[in-house]
């Protein structure tokens, strides 16, 4: 059997989307398994370890994110040993599908998780969502969120209106609202930005004693690729699957947003926004003694003639 770690960084990028599927299921099947579950999910799973990632991933997110065009779980897999189970959907889908349930189902009558001493759930948006609902299904896990939606069901979030055409889906049946789905988790981490307003209300329906939110101010709406551009996303991930992750743990690794260009372009646009040019000032020489960043240099140009000439 050829080693898991070669099968997991094959590269599959520029493929067309059916020859895509095609590779992806003998790259699982070489060292697990591929299961089609219905036309728009299907899920490999790949044996190694008694650690198990759970990730849930879109296509088109693989697409974007993966220079390889692999599921994320793959690099962990790859570089930690673990084992992974990798749900993925043709669009985004909330993973609303009888085929899915009907998979955990098996899971669960076959006792599946029982195998593996530790199992991590993971999903960012739309994935996230169905990371926490379908965390039920392993007592004990432990359940990493990135701006998870609590439920699409319009009686209890119609003031979001990011989705509307989804809400013909039945966010009521089985592995139905997210945070009632928890219930099983030994610890869930609730990873959102507070100023994107939508999320920070979904984030605020995580309520159990197991939730914990983690506030990433100016992280924006993409937080699942700038904790990827900082590097600290399969950290995060890593912690997670060694029971180290603690709110300090998780706030030490984000840090690195110090360095991150479009963080700290977030961060002086909105010190701009509210007209707070002496803070936008300091930002600007902070980052300029650090880092090379034309755009910071401009900016602190501007703002000392501005000040300058208010003095």
């Amino acid at each position: 059997m050829q080693d898991a770690a070669n099968i997991l960084d094959q590269d599959l990028s520029g493929l067309s989307a059916r020859d895509w599927e095609d590779g992806l299921a003998k790259l699982a099947s070489a060292h697990g398994m591929y299961h089609a579950l219905d036309d728009k999910h299907f899920a490999t799973f790949v044996d190694q370890d008694d650690t198990l990632l759970v990730s849930f991933e879109s296509l088109s997110g693989i697409r974007t994110l993966s220079p390889k065009s692999l599921p994320l779980g793959f690099d962990l897999a790859r570089t930690q040993g673990w084992s992974h189970l990798c749900l993925l959907s043709q669009g985004d889908t909330w993973f609303r599908s009888n085929e899915v349930y009907e998979l955990f189902d098996q899971l669960i009558d076959d006792e599946f998780f029982e195998q593996f001493k530790k199992v991590v759930f993971y999903g960012a948006g739309p994935c996230a969502y169905a990371a926490a609902a379908f965390s039920v299904a392993a007592h004990g896990s432990t359940v990493v969120l990135i701006q998870p939606q609590a439920t699409l069901d319009p009686r209890l979030t119609s003031w979001d209106d990011r989705f509307v055409e989804m809400r013909h889906l039945d966010f009521n049946d089985r592995y139905g609202y997210a945070p009632d789905m928890l219930e099983t988790a030994a610890q869930s981490y609730v990873i959102y930005d507070p100023h994107e307003h939508l999320d920070a209300m979904h984030a605020s329906l995580f309520r159990s004693p197991n939730a914990q939110l983690l506030p990433t101010p100016y992280l924006g709406a993409a937080i699942q690729t700038r904790l990827m551009d900082m590097k600290a996303l399969y950290r995060i991930l890593s912690l997670a699957g060694s029971d180290r992750l603690t709110r300090n743990a998780f706030y030490k690794l984000i840090r690195a947003r110090r360095d991150h260009r479009g963080y700290l372009r977030d961060v002086l646009a909105e010190l701009e926004r509210r007209d707070r040019p002496e803070l936008a000032r300091l930002l600007c020489e902070n980052v300029c003694d650090r880092i090379n960043a034309p755009h910071f240099h401009q900016r602190l140009a501007a703002l000392k003639t501005r000040l300058d000439g208010n003095t």
